[in-house]
Protein backbone atom coordinates (compact mmCIF):
# COMPACT_ATOMS: atom_id res chain seq x y z
CA UNK A 1 0.00 0.00 0.00
CA UNK A 2 1.37 3.26 -1.14
CA UNK A 3 0.51 6.92 -1.79
CA UNK A 4 -0.54 6.47 -4.99
CA UNK A 5 -3.37 3.59 -4.69
CA UNK A 6 -4.50 6.29 -1.36
CA UNK A 7 -4.26 8.93 -4.20
CA UNK A 8 -6.28 7.26 -6.75
CA UNK A 9 -8.94 6.74 -4.14
CA UNK A 10 -9.51 9.66 -2.37
CA UNK A 11 -9.36 11.27 -6.59
CA UNK A 12 -6.45 13.46 -5.77
CA UNK A 13 -2.72 13.92 -6.87
CA UNK A 14 -0.20 11.87 -4.76
CA UNK A 15 1.68 15.20 -3.97
CA UNK A 16 -2.13 16.02 -2.60
CA UNK A 17 -1.66 13.24 -0.70
CA UNK A 18 1.94 14.04 0.66
CA UNK A 19 0.71 17.59 1.56
CA UNK A 20 -1.77 15.91 3.82
CA UNK A 21 0.25 13.56 5.83
CA UNK A 22 3.08 15.97 5.93
CA UNK A 23 1.21 18.88 6.62
CA UNK A 24 3.81 20.80 4.54
CA UNK A 25 1.29 23.45 2.98
CA UNK A 26 -1.92 24.29 3.38
CA UNK A 27 -5.16 21.49 1.56
CA UNK A 28 -8.72 22.44 1.53
CA UNK A 29 -10.32 20.53 4.55
CA UNK A 30 -12.90 18.59 2.39
CA UNK A 31 -9.99 17.50 0.71
CA UNK A 32 -7.91 16.64 3.51
CA UNK A 33 -11.07 14.41 5.11
CA UNK A 34 -11.11 12.82 1.69
CA UNK A 35 -7.73 11.85 1.72
CA UNK A 36 -7.77 10.41 5.56
CA UNK A 37 -10.85 8.77 4.80
CA UNK A 38 -9.24 7.01 1.82
CA UNK A 39 -6.26 5.67 4.11
CA UNK A 40 -8.31 4.46 7.06
CA UNK A 41 -10.53 2.27 4.31
CA UNK A 42 -7.34 1.30 2.46
CA UNK A 43 -5.76 0.94 5.84
CA UNK A 44 -2.36 2.80 4.88
CA UNK A 45 -0.48 4.33 7.61
CA UNK A 46 1.72 6.60 6.55
CA UNK A 47 5.69 6.30 7.89
CA UNK A 48 6.67 8.30 10.85
CA UNK A 49 10.19 8.64 10.68
CA UNK A 50 9.63 9.36 6.74
CA UNK A 51 7.38 12.27 7.30
CA UNK A 52 9.42 13.54 9.94
CA UNK A 53 12.73 13.40 8.06
CA UNK A 54 10.79 15.00 4.99
CA UNK A 55 9.31 17.43 6.73
CA UNK A 56 11.63 18.39 9.51
CA UNK A 57 8.91 18.22 12.56
CA UNK A 58 8.16 15.95 14.82
CA UNK A 59 4.18 15.15 14.57
CA UNK A 60 3.66 15.83 18.39
CA UNK A 61 2.21 18.32 20.13
CA UNK A 62 3.09 19.08 23.42
CA UNK A 63 0.11 19.50 26.72
CA UNK A 64 0.77 21.06 29.92
CA UNK A 65 -2.12 20.50 32.40
CA UNK A 66 -1.97 21.17 36.10
CA UNK A 67 -2.76 18.22 37.92
CA UNK A 68 -3.36 14.10 36.59
CA UNK A 69 -5.21 13.42 39.74
CA UNK A 70 -8.25 16.10 39.26
CA UNK A 71 -10.84 14.14 37.16
CA UNK A 72 -11.31 17.15 35.29
CA UNK A 73 -8.05 16.99 33.76
CA UNK A 74 -7.87 13.21 32.48
CA UNK A 75 -10.94 14.03 30.51
CA UNK A 76 -9.19 17.00 29.03
CA UNK A 77 -6.22 14.65 27.91
CA UNK A 78 -8.28 11.73 26.57
CA UNK A 79 -10.15 13.83 24.35
CA UNK A 80 -7.16 15.65 23.01
CA UNK A 81 -5.47 12.69 22.13
CA UNK A 82 -8.37 11.99 20.69
CA UNK A 83 -8.33 14.57 17.97
CA UNK A 84 -4.64 14.05 17.84
CA UNK A 85 -4.62 9.95 16.67
CA UNK A 86 -7.57 10.86 14.35
CA UNK A 87 -4.86 13.66 12.37
CA UNK A 88 -1.65 11.12 12.65
CA UNK A 89 -0.58 13.32 15.80
CA UNK A 90 1.15 11.97 19.03
CA UNK A 91 0.87 13.95 22.06
CA UNK A 92 3.13 14.48 24.93
CA UNK A 93 1.62 15.59 28.59
CA UNK A 94 3.11 17.05 31.21
CA UNK A 95 2.22 17.90 34.35
CA UNK A 96 2.81 21.16 36.70
CA UNK A 97 1.40 19.85 40.08
CA UNK A 98 0.50 23.77 40.22
CA UNK A 99 4.24 24.44 40.87
CA UNK A 100 6.16 27.07 38.83
CA UNK A 101 9.59 25.76 38.76
CA UNK A 102 8.24 22.00 37.36
CA UNK A 103 6.12 24.31 34.68
CA UNK A 104 9.78 25.24 33.89
CA UNK A 105 11.00 22.03 33.74
CA UNK A 106 7.64 20.66 31.28
CA UNK A 107 8.83 23.67 29.07
CA UNK A 108 11.98 22.40 28.26
CA UNK A 109 11.03 18.85 28.23
CA UNK A 110 8.99 19.72 25.62
CA UNK A 111 11.25 21.99 23.55
CA UNK A 112 13.82 19.31 24.07
CA UNK A 113 11.56 17.26 22.20
CA UNK A 114 10.79 19.56 18.73
CA UNK A 115 6.83 19.50 19.72
CA UNK A 116 5.12 21.35 16.78
CA UNK A 117 2.78 23.25 19.00
CA UNK A 118 2.41 23.11 22.65
CA UNK A 119 -1.15 24.13 24.62
CA UNK A 120 -1.12 25.13 27.60
CA UNK A 121 -4.14 24.11 30.01
CA UNK A 122 -2.84 25.63 33.18
CA UNK A 123 -2.93 29.26 34.47
CA UNK A 124 0.40 29.47 36.35
CA UNK A 125 2.43 29.97 33.32
CA UNK A 126 4.99 32.59 34.05
CA UNK A 127 5.39 35.78 31.28
CA UNK A 128 8.93 34.18 30.79
CA UNK A 129 8.16 30.78 29.83
CA UNK A 130 5.24 32.57 27.43
CA UNK A 131 8.41 34.46 25.63
CA UNK A 132 10.39 31.31 25.67
CA UNK A 133 7.91 29.65 23.93
CA UNK A 134 6.91 32.16 21.91
CA UNK A 135 10.73 32.59 20.22
CA UNK A 136 10.30 29.30 18.94
CA UNK A 137 7.91 29.88 16.46
CA UNK A 138 5.57 27.17 16.90
CA UNK A 139 1.85 27.71 17.64
CA UNK A 140 0.47 27.65 21.57
CA UNK A 141 -3.10 28.07 22.70
CA UNK A 142 -3.75 28.54 26.38
CA UNK A 143 -6.45 28.27 28.78
CA UNK A 144 -7.23 31.80 30.42
CA UNK A 145 -3.68 32.57 29.92
CA UNK A 146 -2.55 33.97 26.88
CA UNK A 147 -3.72 36.73 24.73
CA UNK A 148 -4.06 36.33 21.15
CA UNK A 149 -1.23 36.82 19.08
CA UNK A 150 1.11 35.56 16.21
CA UNK A 151 0.74 31.86 16.37
CA UNK A 152 -0.92 32.37 19.95
CA UNK A 153 -4.90 31.33 20.08
CA UNK A 154 -6.71 31.92 23.55
CA UNK A 155 -9.25 29.87 24.99
CA UNK A 156 -11.63 32.03 27.60
CA UNK A 157 -13.65 30.31 29.99
CA UNK A 158 -17.01 32.25 31.16
CA UNK A 159 -16.83 32.32 34.78
CA UNK A 160 -18.72 35.34 35.17
CA UNK A 161 -21.91 33.85 33.64
CA UNK A 162 -21.59 30.27 35.30
CA UNK A 163 -20.70 31.84 38.85
CA UNK A 164 -23.88 34.39 38.51
CA UNK A 165 -26.17 31.29 37.53
CA UNK A 166 -24.89 30.05 41.11
CA UNK A 167 -25.60 33.08 42.88
CA UNK A 168 -28.52 33.64 41.25
CA UNK A 169 -29.82 30.06 42.35
CA UNK A 170 -28.81 30.86 45.81
CA UNK A 171 -30.69 33.73 45.98
CA UNK A 172 -33.75 32.35 44.67
CA UNK A 173 -33.27 29.35 47.32
CA UNK A 174 -33.54 32.36 49.85
CA UNK A 175 -29.71 32.74 50.77
CA UNK A 176 -28.15 35.55 51.80
CA UNK A 177 -25.00 34.21 53.81
CA UNK A 178 -23.14 33.05 50.60
CA UNK A 179 -19.11 32.21 51.18
CA UNK A 180 -16.56 31.60 48.85
CA UNK A 181 -13.74 28.60 48.86
CA UNK A 182 -11.47 30.17 46.14
CA UNK A 183 -8.29 28.22 44.79
CA UNK A 184 -4.67 29.28 45.18
CA UNK A 185 -4.69 32.96 44.74
CA UNK A 186 -1.35 32.20 42.35
CA UNK A 187 -3.67 30.82 39.69
CA UNK A 188 -5.31 33.33 37.17
CA UNK A 189 -8.40 30.86 36.97
CA UNK A 190 -9.01 30.89 40.73
CA UNK A 191 -8.61 34.72 41.29
CA UNK A 192 -10.96 34.98 38.00
CA UNK A 193 -13.41 33.25 39.70
CA UNK A 194 -13.68 34.90 43.09
CA UNK A 195 -13.61 38.11 40.87
CA UNK A 196 -16.42 36.80 39.26
CA UNK A 197 -18.08 35.72 42.89
CA UNK A 198 -17.60 39.54 44.53
CA UNK A 199 -18.77 41.01 40.99
CA UNK A 200 -22.16 38.88 41.72
CA UNK A 201 -22.90 39.68 45.09
CA UNK A 202 -22.35 43.04 44.88
CA UNK A 203 -25.00 42.91 41.60
CA UNK A 204 -27.53 41.63 43.36
CA UNK A 205 -26.67 44.41 46.56
CA UNK A 206 -25.49 41.25 48.85
CA UNK A 207 -23.00 42.23 51.85
CA UNK A 208 -19.93 40.04 51.62
CA UNK A 209 -18.59 39.47 54.75
CA UNK A 210 -14.14 39.17 54.19
CA UNK A 211 -14.31 36.19 56.74
CA UNK A 212 -16.68 34.08 54.09
CA UNK A 213 -14.16 34.24 51.72
CA UNK A 214 -11.32 31.03 52.65
CA UNK A 215 -8.41 29.54 50.72
CA UNK A 216 -7.87 25.79 49.19
CA UNK A 217 -5.70 24.27 47.29
CA UNK A 218 -8.06 23.10 44.74
CA UNK A 219 -7.85 19.75 46.25
CA UNK A 220 -10.06 17.76 48.41
CA UNK A 221 -8.05 18.35 51.82
CA UNK A 222 -8.13 21.94 50.96
CA UNK A 223 -12.16 21.93 50.99
CA UNK A 224 -12.32 20.16 54.00
CA UNK A 225 -9.93 22.52 55.55
CA UNK A 226 -11.53 25.59 54.19
CA UNK A 227 -15.28 24.41 55.61
CA UNK A 228 -14.24 23.49 59.02
CA UNK A 229 -12.90 27.48 58.78
CA UNK A 230 -16.27 28.36 57.94
CA UNK A 231 -18.29 26.41 60.05
CA UNK A 232 -16.30 27.40 63.12
CA UNK A 233 -17.26 30.94 62.30
CA UNK A 234 -19.85 32.42 65.00
CA UNK A 235 -22.29 32.82 62.07
CA UNK A 236 -21.58 30.47 59.59
CA UNK A 237 -22.87 30.23 56.11
CA UNK A 238 -25.93 28.92 54.48
CA UNK A 239 -24.26 28.26 51.53
CA UNK A 240 -20.78 27.66 50.18
CA UNK A 241 -19.47 28.38 46.20
CA UNK A 242 -16.66 26.07 46.24
CA UNK A 243 -13.73 27.03 42.98
CA UNK A 244 -14.02 23.58 41.82
CA UNK A 245 -15.57 20.29 42.45
CA UNK A 246 -12.59 18.02 44.32
CA UNK A 247 -13.05 21.36 46.97
CA UNK A 248 -16.09 21.25 47.26
CA UNK A 249 -16.88 17.34 47.84
CA UNK A 250 -13.96 18.11 50.40
CA UNK A 251 -16.14 20.80 51.84
CA UNK A 252 -19.23 18.09 51.84
CA UNK A 253 -16.87 15.52 53.92
CA UNK A 254 -16.16 18.48 56.32
CA UNK A 255 -19.62 19.08 56.75
CA UNK A 256 -20.57 15.42 57.12
CA UNK A 257 -18.13 14.52 59.54
CA UNK A 258 -19.59 17.77 61.59
CA UNK A 259 -22.99 16.33 61.71
CA UNK A 260 -24.36 19.21 59.27
CA UNK A 261 -26.51 18.00 56.82
CA UNK A 262 -26.50 18.86 52.79
CA UNK A 263 -28.32 20.48 51.91
CA UNK A 264 -31.10 21.05 55.04
CA UNK A 265 -28.51 23.08 56.90
CA UNK A 266 -25.69 24.18 54.49
CA UNK A 267 -25.75 24.10 50.53
CA UNK A 268 -23.05 23.92 48.14
CA UNK A 269 -21.82 24.34 44.63
CA UNK A 270 -19.10 23.21 42.64
CA UNK A 271 -17.32 24.24 39.74
CA UNK A 272 -16.21 21.76 36.92
CA UNK A 273 -19.17 19.10 36.36
CA UNK A 274 -16.85 16.28 36.93
CA UNK A 275 -17.93 12.95 36.77
CA UNK A 276 -17.54 12.51 40.67
CA UNK A 277 -19.57 15.16 41.41
CA UNK A 278 -22.74 13.28 40.12
CA UNK A 279 -21.63 10.58 42.59
CA UNK A 280 -21.28 12.06 45.93
CA UNK A 281 -24.36 11.92 48.73
CA UNK A 282 -26.15 14.56 48.30
CA UNK A 283 -24.95 14.75 44.11
CA UNK A 284 -23.19 17.81 43.91
CA UNK A 285 -24.68 21.30 42.35
CA UNK A 286 -21.90 22.44 39.99
CA UNK A 287 -21.06 24.61 36.86
CA UNK A 288 -20.41 22.65 33.89
CA UNK A 289 -17.50 23.14 31.52
CA UNK A 290 -17.35 21.39 28.47
CA UNK A 291 -14.03 19.21 28.58
CA UNK A 292 -15.28 18.23 24.91
CA UNK A 293 -15.13 22.00 23.38
CA UNK A 294 -11.93 23.09 25.35
CA UNK A 295 -9.77 20.00 23.55
CA UNK A 296 -11.51 20.17 20.34
CA UNK A 297 -10.33 24.17 20.45
CA UNK A 298 -7.05 23.54 22.13
CA UNK A 299 -6.40 21.04 19.26
CA UNK A 300 -7.66 22.41 16.13
CA UNK A 301 -6.01 26.28 17.14
CA UNK A 302 -2.95 24.03 17.22
CA UNK A 303 -3.27 22.26 13.99
CA UNK A 304 -4.75 24.68 11.75
CA UNK A 305 -1.72 26.67 12.80
CA UNK A 306 0.36 25.17 9.75
CA UNK A 307 2.65 27.26 7.53
CA UNK A 308 1.24 29.46 5.09
CA UNK A 309 -1.96 28.87 6.59
CA UNK A 310 -4.77 32.04 6.41
CA UNK A 311 -6.56 30.83 9.38
CA UNK A 312 -6.29 33.47 12.17
CA UNK A 313 -5.54 32.56 15.91
CA UNK A 314 -8.31 33.77 17.80
CA UNK A 315 -9.64 34.05 21.15
CA UNK A 316 -12.31 30.83 21.50
CA UNK A 317 -15.19 31.41 24.43
CA UNK A 318 -16.34 28.46 26.40
CA UNK A 319 -20.01 28.66 27.62
CA UNK A 320 -20.69 27.52 31.11
CA UNK A 321 -24.02 26.33 32.30
CA UNK A 322 -25.33 25.96 36.04
CA UNK A 323 -26.65 21.98 36.70
CA UNK A 324 -28.78 22.28 40.15
CA UNK A 325 -28.85 18.81 41.50
CA UNK A 326 -29.53 18.25 45.39
CA UNK A 327 -26.70 20.23 47.40
CA UNK A 328 -28.42 22.88 46.92
CA UNK A 329 -32.25 23.98 49.33
CA UNK A 330 -33.51 26.49 50.87
CA UNK A 331 -31.68 27.33 53.70
CA UNK A 332 -33.13 26.58 57.28
CA UNK A 333 -35.67 28.90 58.35
CA UNK A 334 -35.05 31.20 61.63
CA UNK A 335 -37.93 30.65 64.06
CA UNK A 336 -41.14 32.42 63.93
CA UNK A 337 -40.04 33.72 59.69
CA UNK A 338 -41.38 32.06 56.82
CA UNK A 339 -39.71 31.25 53.93
CA UNK A 340 -39.47 34.57 51.89
CA UNK A 341 -40.03 34.35 47.78
CA UNK A 342 -36.89 35.35 45.85
CA UNK A 343 -36.80 36.00 41.75
CA UNK A 344 -36.76 33.13 39.57
CA UNK A 345 -33.73 32.71 37.15
CA UNK A 346 -33.10 29.80 34.21
CA UNK A 347 -31.25 26.83 35.89
CA UNK A 348 -30.93 23.50 34.22
CA UNK A 349 -31.90 20.63 36.21
CA UNK A 350 -29.59 17.45 36.72
CA UNK A 351 -33.10 14.98 36.47
CA UNK A 352 -33.77 16.23 32.96
CA UNK A 353 -30.61 17.11 31.14
CA UNK A 354 -30.90 13.73 29.35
Amino acid sequence: MNIRQVAKAAGVSSATVSRVFTRSAPVDPQTEHRVHKAAKQLGYFPNTYARILSSGKSYTYGLIISDITNPFFPDLVKLFERHALEYDYETLVVDTDYDLKRMEQCVRRLLEHKVDGVAIMTSEMEPKLIQILSRRDIPLVFLDTGKVGRNISNITIDYEHGIALAIDHLLQLGHERIALIQGPPTLKSAVTRRNAFISSLKRQNITLRREYIRTGNHGVDGGQAAMNELLDLPSPPTAVMCSNDLTAIGALDAAYTRGVQVPSELSLIGFDDIQLSGLMQPPLTTIRVSRVEIALRAFMALYDAIPGSRKRTANHIIATELIARRSTAPPPKPSGESQSTKHTVGVRSAQNKN
